[in-house]
C-alpha cells in the first residue's frame, strides 16, 4: 500500500490543473491509463468560452448557456463558473498558454475571439485550430519538472475502495484505489483520503465519435459502482460535424467553421439550415445534428457537406491548419471544396454528480470536468464551455479538498486479490463484444429514439453485463477486459436515464414523445447503486 495526499485520476486540463494547485500542500499521484499527453482535452479544437471583451458581459454568457441548457442548467453552477472563468483564463496565461491575437482598428493588439453556436457574442479565446493541445502541453510541461507529483502513466484504475465496501459502519468514504499497472500486469493498491476523478467523457460507447480512444466512460463506471450518485447520462452530445472518411476516424470538423461563416449543405449543393433555425448554421449542436439526421434519412445521403470555400483561402488555412492539413491528406482541399462531415458522439452532459466544489456524494471523492454533473450544461452544453468548467472546478475542489485537512481515516487497505485466474485467452470474444456494444448504442440509441429501441438495448445490454462479468471475475484483468466491463456499465446507465425521461428535452430527442414536457421532466434523472 502506497500513501498520497491526493490521487488524481485523468490527464486532462481538468486533472493537470488539479495536480499543479495540489502539490504545493502535499504528495500528489497523477494517474494516467496511457500516455500523460492522451486526454480528450488535447483533442479539444475550437476553444475556452469566456467573457474577455467590453462587447460582451457576463450576463449574456449566463443567459446563453441557460437557454443551451433547455431548463436544466443549475443557475448558480452557471453563474459561479462562468464569472470566475477570467482569473481561470488569466491563470493558464501567466502559465505561458498562447491564445491568438489580432490588432484591432487602432493599432492594438487584443484577443481574437471567435464565435460558436449557441452563442449571442464573439467570446471564444483559441489558439489556431488546436487549442486543447496547446493547453494540454503548456500544462504538461509544468507538471514535468514538478518534485511532488509522481505521474504514473500506463496505469488503469480498476475500482475504488470505499469504507463502506470494507464494512466500515462509518459513513461512505472513499479512502483508495486499486490500479492496474499495465506493463507490469499487477494491481497496485494506492491510499488516501482525496482522490480527484478526472477521467473526461464516454464516447466510444458509440460506434462513431469524435472521442480519442481511451474515452470509455471509465470515472462514470468506478462512481456507479462505489455507490455514487449518477446524473442525466441520457444527455449525449452529438457533435453535428465529424470528418465522414472511410480512413480518417474520429476526426471532429471544428464548430469555429460555422463560426466563421461556413455553411451546411446537401449531395446537391443546397443550404437546409436556413429552413430549420433562426440562427441557421450558429443554432445549438443538438439542433444542427438532428437537422443533418433527418437530411441524411430524407435524401438517403451518407453524409452531408460543410462549405468554407467563400473565405479567402490563405484565411482558411491560417485559421484551420490542422484541420485543413487533415483534409489535405483526406484528397481534400478545403479552400476550394466542400467537406464531408456526420454527426457523432461527442460529449456527456451528465455524470457523477457533484456539488459547486466538486464532492460527489462519496466523502473524500470529488469529480471534475467532463466526467462530472455540476449543474452547467443541463440538457444540452453550450459550446466551447467544457474547458472552461474543467479548470474553474479544478480550482474550486482544490480549496474546498485543502481549505481544512479532515483527520486521516485510520484504515489498512487490503491488497488486491486475484484469486485463481489465468490469462485472458478469448480476446476475439472481448472485441466482439466491444463491437456490438457500440453498434447497438448507435443504432438504439443515437440521436433519435424510440422506447421501443431503448427497450432492444437494455436487453442486450443485460446478456452483455453477465457475460462481462464472468470474464471478470474468471481472468486476469487486463486493460481490454475492464474497459469492456466500464463502456457496458456506462451504455446501460445511458438506457436506463433515457427510458425515465417520458419527453424530449436538449438532446434527448424521441418519436415516441417528440414534445417538452415541463409539468413532468422538469428535473434532474438520478441514479444511485445500493
Amino acid at each position: 500500500m502506497r500513501f498520497f495526499d491526493h490521487i488524481v485520476l485523468g490527464s486532462g486540463i481538468a486533472g493537470l490543473s488539479y495536480a499543479l494547485k495540489a502539490a504545493a500542500k502535499g504528495r500528489v499521484a497523477l494517474i494516467t491509463k496511457r500516455r500523460l499527453a492522451d486526454s480528450n482535452t488535447a483533442w479539444a479544437q475550437g476553444g475556452v468560452a469566456c467573457v474577455m471583451s467590453g462587447e460582451d458581459s457576463f450576463g449574456l454568457h449566463i443567459r446563453d448557456t441557460l437557454e443551451a441548457g433547455a431548463g436544466l442548467c443549475r443557475e448558480e453552477a452557471v453563474r459561479t463558473i462562468v464569472t470566475e472563468g477570467p482569473d481561470r483564463i488569466a491563470e493558464l496565461i501567466d502559465m505561458g498558454v498562447h491564445f491568438d491575437r489580432r490588432t484591432d482598428r487602432n493599432g492594438a493588439e487584443e484577443l481574437d475571439l471567435t464565435r460558436e453556436g449557441g452563442h449571442s457574442k464573439r467570446r471564444i479565446l483559441h489558439f489556431q485550430d488546436s487549442t486543447g493541445r496547446e493547453i494540454e502541453n503548456t500544462l504538461l510541461a509544468q507538471i514535468a519538472s514538478h518534485p511532488r507529483i509522481e505521474v504514473m502513466d500506463h496505469h488503469m484504475a480498476v475500482d475504488f475502495i470505499t469504507t463502506g465496501k470494507l464494512g466500515f459502519a462509518i459513513e461512505n468514504s472513499c479512502v483508495g484505489v486499486y490500479v492496474l499497472d499495465e506493463k507490469k500486469g499487477v494491481v497496485e493498491t494506492l491510499r488516501s483520503d482525496t482522490t480527484i476523478l478526472a477521467t473526461g467523457g464516454c464516447g466510444k460507447i458509440y460506434l462513431y465519435t469524435t472521442n480519442p480512444d481511451i474515452a470509455t466512460g471509465d470515472g462514470v463506471a468506478m462512481a456507479w459502482r462505489a455507490g455514487a450518485v449518477i446524473e442525466n447520462m441520457e444527455f449525449i452530445q452529438f457533435h453535428p460535424t465529424c470528418l465522414y472518411h472511410p480512413s480518417i476516424k474520429s476526426f471532429l470538423v471544428s464548430e469555429a467553421l460555422r463560426g466563421e461563416g461556413a455553411v451546411l449543405i446537401n449531395e446537391k449543393g443546397r443550404r437546409f439550415m436556413d429552413k430549420t433555425h433562426p440562427l441557421k448554421e450558429l443554432a445549438p449542436r443538438d439542433i444542427v445534428a438532428r437537422a443533418i439526421d433527418a437530411e441524411m434519412k430524407r435524401s438517403g445521403a451518407k453524409c452531408v457537406y460543410l462549405d468554407i470555400s467563400a473565405k479567402p483561402a490563405d484565411f482558411v488555412r491560417s485559421r484551420f491548419p490542422t484541420i485543413h492539413e487533415t483534409c489535405l491528406k483526406a484528397g481534400l482541399d478545403m479552400t476550394q471544396e466542400p467537406i464531408p462531415v456526420v454527426p457523432a458522439a461527442h460529449y456527456q452532459c451528465g455524470g457523477v454528480k457533484t456539488d459547486l466544489h466538486g464532492e460527489t456524494s462519496i466523502r473524500g471523492l470529488y469529480a471534475i470536468g467532463e466526467v462530472a454533473s455540476t449543474g452547467l450544461h443541463g440538457a444540452n452544453r453550450l459550446a466551447s464551455n467544457s474547458l472552461l468548467e474543467g479548470v474553474v472546478m479544478a480550482h474550486r475542489a482544490f480549496e474546498k479538498a485543502t481549505r481544512k485537512q479532515r483527520e486521516p481515516v485510520a484504515v489498512d487497505l487490503p491488497e488486491w486479490r486475484a484469486g485463481s485466474v489465468q490469462d485472458v485467452d478469448e480476446m476475439v470474444v472481448i472485441s466482439h463484444n466491444w463491437e456490438e456494444v457500440r453498434r447497438l448504442m448507435w443504432d438504439y440509441v443515437g440521436i433519435v429514439r424510440t422506447d421501443k429501441r431503448l427497450q432492444r438495448a437494455a436487453t442486450r445490454l443485460r446478456n452483455l453485463h453477465a457475460e462481462v462479468q464472468e470474464f471478470y471475475w474468471n481472468f486476469k484483468v487486463s486493460t481490454d477486459l475492464l474497459e469492456l466491463r466500464n463502456l457496458v456499465t456506462v451504455a446501460s446507465l445511458v438506457v436506463d436515464c433515457a427510458l425515465g425521461r417520458k419527453e424530449s428535452r436538449g438532446l434527448h430527442f424521441t418519436l415516441d414523445y417528440p414534445e417538452r414536457d415541463d409539468a413532468r421532466f422538469l428535473r434532474d434523472t438520478h441514479l444511485r447503486r445500493f
